[in-house]
């Protein structure tokens, strides 16, 4: 952990004391009664909704060769009153399921979403979107690929998935980013990480 700062408190500093399940689909909703200390030297009771989704993971496809990413574009309903509309420019992205490594989901994602086949994968950072109502973590990848004949319709129709992939330069898509045409989280961090470090990944894979 960083010298530079740490957290105040721990696991051990906050108690859960009720929990209750309001609603358990493909996702689910608990309203949590809970108890934590406080940098004032007391403690504080509050209840809050949870929103509970299970471990992602995001992953970005680089072609240092061609100088390309990998993007993908899908209906996203989470974005439904956006007054640019809710399909989304996206990184491959999928639910890690039991016994899967986030390697395993990145490869099984992107020929399911992309019909790409990945080389190395770098881990870029894990995080969680949305703390203050949201347990959701994302584990971000970056991971090489041959874009060439990447392309088309792709998706599971039992999942309701209708996705269109995009192969884009990779300067073009820095600057969707800028001009915040991208304008989800995975990507932005994803695809600011690659400016960062372009250069090194250039040497590795080209």
């Amino acid at each position: 952990m960083s010298e530079k700062w740490q957290p105040s408190f721990g696991q051990k500093d906050f108690n859960i004391d009720k929990q209750e399940t309001l609603y358990d689909g493909f996702f689910q909703m608990h309203k949590l009664y809970l108890r934590h200390k406080t940098f004032a030297g007391s403690e504080i009771e509050i209840q809050r909704e949870l929103f509970y989704r299970d471990d992602a993971v995001c992953a970005l496809l680089y072609d240092a060769v061609k100088q390309s990413v990998v993007l993908i574009e899908q209906f996203r309903v989470g974005a439904f009153d956006s007054s640019d509309g809710p399909w989304l420019l996206e990184l491959v992205a999928g639910i890690v399921e039991k016994g899967e490594t986030t390697e395993d989901v990145a490869r099984r994602e992107a020929v399911e979403e992309a019909g790409a086949q990945l080389g190395e994968i770098k881990h870029i950072t894990r995080f969680s979107p949305s703390t203050g109502a949201t347990r959701e973590y994302i584990d971000l990848l970056c991971a090489q690929v041959d874009s060439s004949g990447v392309e088309g319709i792709h998706g599971l129709p039992e999942e309701g998935e209708d996705i269109k992939v995009h192969v884009i330069p990779v300067e073009d898509a820095f600057e969707l980013v800028q001009q915040g045409i991208i304008n989800n989280a995975p990507a932005i961090i994803a695809l600011q990480w690659l400016q960062l470090n372009k250069s090194a990944l250039d040497q590795r894979w080209q």
